[in-house]
């Protein structure tokens, strides 16, 4: 493999000479399969040799011990290259450069390594204070995944806070502290966010107190902010809006063609971000022009009939655009590493395209093109049952939050002195 990118015999030989170099060729072959370009393979090379050096040198014999060797190499390389930084942004850039590259060669090759990465905080919230909640959840809740990760997200942020203030033992919690909590939440929280992390706590506390980890039931003091229904309205576009967010879209780039094909999913079938990024291969029956959609939050699935257009750009996009890849997913990142996109990707590109289109709408993503699907259907007079079923709502409460928007008529208002109207 080494010699797809080094083409002088004594380079190859020198890194050969390598007391890692079975770490760096492994590390190679993982790079070359997720499509890194040459030149930074060719950069990341000579860095890893000299990680080994600079490791045998204090003393490393195997493998297992160069985890512990990695941030003594990040220093005395942000020593070397990172004397001209100004700023601790820009020396944190440096010390990116060689650690990246070494944890990912790491996980590779010692098992059970993770690195730093990221800044991550712990995979459980409250780990050894909180039983087996997020088992509980899965097993005895049933809730998804995806809701498990919300729980997740809210109970670490209130981990933290807990931290903050000094709070290790979940027996000294009161209402005056899940009262702060939640206020100092509600800065950076929307309504509907707020309501899901009262609800979140109450849940917490519940299982703590049935486990005898806090003495008191503290739920009912979590009080959830009033939030009526139907008391907001879509955050739709016009189709006008939504042709000239695809005119922005460059279809003779890779990315281009990729983004064109998703933004046509969301906008014409109003799918959901997660519904976009776990779309397979498989999923496309175009002997019978054929989309389907399975595991939809409603927990069904759904069969589409293949618009010409959609098809079109999702051809475009298999045929000149998707990497050849064992993953079955249809749309993958365009740089390296070249993985499947997440719910999360797919919705910043909706947000992006929306922004570069200078469309202003409330919280601009894919929710807004799904938004826009629905409020079509409303506008076209389908029966509500119908244009639940299409979109995937759990219940008919779902649609009926379209029903309140005369757009047409609001539009002349806003256009007119709507004296027609009127």
């Amino acid at each position: 493999m080494l010699e797809r990118y080094f083409v002088r015999p004594t380079t190859i030989g020198r890194i050969r000479a390598s007391w890692i170099a079975g770490a760096i060729e492994r590390y190679v072959a993982w790079l070359t399969e997720h499509r890194y370009a040459p030149r930074n393979v060719c950069r990341r090379v000579p860095l890893l040799e000299r990680f080994g050096d600079f490791a045998r040198a204090r003393g490393v014999t195997a493998w297992e011990q160069l985890p512990t060797h990695v941030d003594a190499f990040v220093e005395a390389w942000v020593r070397e290259r990172g004397q001209g930084c100004r700023t601790e942004r820009a020396r944190r850039k440096v010390a990116d450069v060689a650690r990246k590259p070494i944890e990912q060669m790491l996980r590779l090759v010692v098992p059970g390594f993770v690195g730093r990465g990221r800044a991550r905080g712990p995979q459980e919230p409250f780990a050894g204070h909180a039983g087996k909640f997020f088992e509980y959840l899965l097993v005895e809740r049933g809730l998804r995944a995806a809701s498990v990760r919300l729980y997740r997200h809210h109970l670490a942020q209130f981990e933290a806070y807990l931290r903050t203030i000094g709070i290790m033992d979940l027996q000294i919690l009161s209402p005056a502290i899940l009262d702060a909590f939640v206020a100092e939440r509600s800065r950076r929280l929307g309504r509907t966010s707020l309501r899901s992390l009262c609800g979140i706590l109450r849940m917490v506390l519940r299982y703590l107190h049935r486990q005898r980890l806090i003495a008191r039931d503290l739920s009912a003091t979590v009080e959830s902010p009033r939030a009526y229904r139907l008391a907001t309205i879509p955050r739709s576009i016009t189709w006008d809006e939504v042709r000239r967010m695809l005119e922005v879209v460059n279809r003779r780039t890779v990315g281009g063609k990729r983004d064109y094909a998703i933004l046509l999913l969301l906008v014409t079938y109003g799918l959901r971000a997660r519904e976009v990024a776990a779309l397979t291969v498989d999923d496309l029956n175009w002997k019978h022009d054929r989309l389907r959609i399975p595991e939809r939050k409603a927990g069904h699935s759904t069969a589409y009939p293949l618009s010409p257009t959609v098809g079109a750009a999702l051809v475009e996009y298999l045929q000149h655009g998707r990497p050849q890849a064992a993953d079955r997913r249809v749309f993958f990142r365009v740089l390296a590493p070249q993985m499947p996109l997440t719910a999360a990707a797919v919705a910043k590109r909706a947000s992006h395209y929306l922004h570069r289109a200078g469309i202003a709408v409330p919280r601009a993503g894919s929710h807004t093109l799904r938004h826009t699907c629905v409020q079509r259907l409303v506008d076209a007079k389908f029966p509500f049952k119908l244009i639940g079923d299409y979109v995937g709502h759990r219940a008919p409460e779902s649609t009926e939050i379209y029903t309140k928007v005369a757009t047409d008529a609001l539009r002349d208002v806003a256009l007119g002195d709507g004296e027609t109207i009127l």
